[in-house]
């Protein structure tokens, strides 16, 4: 009797998430990787000399720029209500 009763429960689970909202999920992650590429890179080969492409438009402006896309968009994949 107990089995059944714990058995009807198990019955009535759902996801928690739609597979819209874990594709839009992945696609986030995979603009914030791009945005965290795009950060990297920029160090000099001797530790004593100033490398000034470290502050280039890709490292400063571009590259955070897309890593807040990617954030705001993996915001939106999760408050997004299923149908």
């Amino acid at each position: 009797m107990n089995y059944n009763i714990m058995n009807k429960k198990n019955r009535n689970k759902k996801f928690l998430f739609d597979s819209k909202n874990y594709n839009l999920l992945l696609m986030s992650i995979f603009i914030l990787l791009i945005g965290f590429f795009l950060m990297s890179g920029g160090s000099s080969n001797d530790p004593f000399k100033f490398n000034p492409e470290i502050y280039n438009f890709r490292r400063i402006r571009l590259a955070p720029t897309i890593v807040i896309i990617g954030f705001l968009f993996s915001i939106y994949s999760i408050l997004t209500k299923n149908k």
